[in-house]
């Protein structure tokens, strides 16, 4: 099997050291007991879109420190309790609609899809921060652990389980997070930051190894990176112990429940290196890496059913009519 980036051989032994800095329990347990704390404000309005057997609404929340999160969600009929997923989207887009999460709640899950913060969906980003950036997110308030851009998104994704669980129809003891590229990533996230999901599946996850995807990757997002640092050089220290508190390479320890991670051997936008050292740090006892040898960042329709049956066995689920 070839790979863009490394033989499966060299990415099977790859193990770069994290860099996490020395405060990042502190930096993420104050973080975390903010965004727990501040009230969430849910409003939810039925959406108009009938589908036989589920309820749909339109979820809007306070976001961390600032802006208005939207989410869709959809739950099957009855009173439940019903297991639950949240879901997170890719890079720049928006987040799965009514229609696209139907899949899901006709198997009995409720689940609840995040527009992350600025992106292309309706959440709005209301923190202040410091400096320009690159256009995109990556290098948003990089100057500052505080004021980064992906503190915020991570606080977010967290605040969405929150969200997810105060339902009075879902089972809070069973949810699972899931998503593509940077929706992998989140999915990740969440689970390192919140004791909530007992199990991920993470498509070709973006934020993995940030550092070696900086340095090898000639697409965006990551150039974003490199793109920052030629006009601002002096600065790469700077954004390095930044982007150091939100790297899954330094957070994957901290993901304990049952994880499925897939990677994609001809994936340029999340080159394989950095998903296979992120992935062999993280601590679940039950893990497993779906190797992809034939993709680009992209997936099959195989990879779609086997995350269908794997969720569903994953939280028990029992299809609803």
């Amino acid at each position: 099997m070839a790979s863009i980036d490394m033989t499966v051989r060299e990415l099977e032994a790859y193990a770069p050291e994290p860099y996490a800095p020395d405060d990042l329990e502190e930096f993420w347990t104050r973080t975390l007991a903010a965004a727990l704390a501040q009230p969430l404000e849910v409003a939810v309005e039925p959406y108009a879109l009938e589908l036989a057997g589920v309820r749909s609404a339109r979820v809007t929340f306070d976001g961390f420190e600032g802006g208005r999160l939207t989410a869709w969600y959809v739950r099957p009929d009855g009173p439940g309790p019903f297991p639950a997923v949240a879901s997170y989207h890719g890079y720049s887009g928006r987040a799965a609609r009514p229609l696209e999460l139907y899949t899901l709640a006709a198997q009995g899950i409720a689940v609840l899809s995040l527009d992350c913060r600025a992106q292309n969906g309706e959440s709005t980003d209301g923190v202040v921060r410091p400096s320009g950036h690159v256009a995109g997110w990556m290098t948003q308030g990089v100057g500052s652990p505080e004021r980064y851009y992906y503190r915020h998104v991570y606080a977010d994704a967290v605040r969405a389980l929150e969200v997810l669980c105060a339902f009075p129809e879902v089972d809070a003891s069973r949810v699972a997070t899931t998503g593509v590229s940077q929706g992998g990533g989140l999915s990740l996230a969440a689970a390192a930051l919140s004791s909530r999901p007992r199990f991920v599946w993470a498509d070709i996850p973006f934020l993995c190894d940030i550092r070696r995807g900086a340095q090898i990757s000639e697409r965006l997002p990551y150039t974003e990176i490199s793109d920052y640092l030629r006009s601002r050089p002096s600065l790469e220290d700077e954004l390095w112990h930044t982007i150091s508190y939100v790297d899954l390479l330094n957070l994957a320890d901290r993901v304990t429940c049952e994880t499925v991670v897939t990677v994609a051997l001809w994936d340029d936008i999340c080159p394989p290196s950095t998903i296979y050292s992120t992935f062999r740090r993280i601590a679940a006892p039950r893990k497993s890496l779906r190797v992809l040898p034939y993709h680009y960042h992209d997936l099959s329709y195989e990879i779609a059913e086997e995350r269908l049956v794997a969720l569903c066995a994953a939280l028990g689920a029992r299809p609803s009519g």
